[in-house]
């Protein structure tokens, strides 16, 4: 049996190594292909995770950027009622002055200029807030990631995001004490020669808060001017024109200071671009259509307006002498800045522009790659 074998193997001896050859090429190949189908799958697997971890921290980021907005509206509310305190005016009217019509006046002015800078101010803080958050958030995520890793240098340690997250008091501060000034200017202009006793409908109100709107958004100091020619909507209330203090140093920066800088001059990357003004101005829509949503229940038609056949649903149906509408509007701050979700703060914190947008910011911050861009 042996010797038969042996006899077939010299016969076909070239045959047996070419087989051998090819078998064993085969067996090579299958084990490195094995090898190369596992490499290929914790490699996915490892992006998979770390797409996830990444996901998650996103998400949890976005919950603290709400939770944080909604904890700085009672600054925000307590600002403006301080610079606008129609509330003091209201107590003079209570005691029948002699200049009680010069009061009137005063007061239309200020509440509707208390409500309308909150509009913008919300709008800019719900807005400016995600892309500050998500540009940490992006550099924590890579902090995290880079743990236990040699050679790694932290980029956003504590101190420097303390110091970077404190730039928002400028909104909450000087942008805010000249956004009163523009919103106040354009309200005397469009609203000062309106007599108190002449009647607005809900169409009428809504094509003056857009005259204001035009003159505040055109105003010369409401926008900074890009490298290509094209404006940034109202970017100078939310942060300003001119460089940093810290920059304005020319020596004895610590490093610190330098990455704070370095996160300053890309947040003002972020508001120049045209996809911050595109959300900016949805978000103003959106806050302006609210504030008329929620003045729109004082303006239903009374049964003595039925009876004569007027619309329900006309926006000019009901008609309220301007000297009615002021109380309102001068109310719609609580609701506007409120710590509680209010429909107003609820539509700008769900819009799924502002939450594309926070995710575009995120994305640009917590991946390597477009770092080093």
């Amino acid at each position: 049996m042996l010797r038969s074998t042996w006899n077939f193997l010299k016969r076909h001896k070239k045959k047996c190594i070419f087989l051998g050859t090819v078998l064993g090429g085969i067996y090579i190949l299958g084990k490195y292909g094995q090898k190369k189908i596992r490499e290929i799958q914790e490699r996915e697997a490892a992006e998979y995770i770390a797409q996830a971890r990444r996901q998650y921290h996103f998400e949890s980021n976005q919950r603290t950027c709400n939770m944080t907005v909604l904890s700085m509206l009672p600054t925000l509310r307590e600002a403006l009622m301080q610079q606008l305190n129609s509330e003091s005016l209201t107590a003079l009217l209570k005691n029948r002055p002699s200049n009680k019509l010069d009061i009137w006046e005063d007061l239309k002015i200020i509440s509707f200029t208390r409500s309308i800078v909150a509009v913008y101010s919300t709008c800019m803080l719900v807005v400016l807030l995600r892309v500050q958050l998500n540009i940490i958030g992006g550099y924590i995520y890579l902090d995290n990631a880079a743990v236990g890793k040699n050679g790694t240098t932290v980029l956003a340690p504590p101190d420097v995001q303390q110091q970077y997250l404190s730039s928002i008091q400028h909104l909450l501060g000087d942008g805010l004490t000249e956004l009163i000034t523009v919103i106040k200017q354009a309200v005397q202009k469009i609203l000062g020669s309106v007599s108190l006793k002449h009647s607005l409908s809900l169409l009428d109100l809504e094509q003056k808060l857009k005259e204001i709107r035009d003159l505040v958004e055109q105003h010369k100091s409401s926008s900074w001017i890009n490298n290509d020619g094209s404006r940034s909507l109202l970017c100078h209330y939310m942060m300003p024109d001119e460089e940093t203090p810290l920059a304005v140093q020319a020596c004895g920066l610590s490093p610190r200071d330098v990455t704070t800088i370095k996160l300053l001059n890309e947040t003002r990357d972020m508001l120049e671009s045209p996809d911050f003004s595109t959300v900016l101005n949805t978000c103003l829509n959106r806050g302006f259509s609210r504030l008329l949503d929620n003045m729109a229940e004082f303006f239903r038609p009374t049964e003595q307006d039925l009876q004569h056949g007027n619309s329900m649903n006309s926006l000019s149906s009901v008609s309220l002498p301007l000297a009615k509408i002021i109380p309102i509007i001068n109310g719609q701050i609580h609701s506007v800045c409120s710590e509680t979700p209010s429909h107003f703060v609820q539509d700008l914190l769900m819009m799924e522009q502002v939450k594309d947008f926070a995710a575009n910011v995120y994305e640009a911050f917590s991946t390597p790659q477009q770092l080093e861009k």
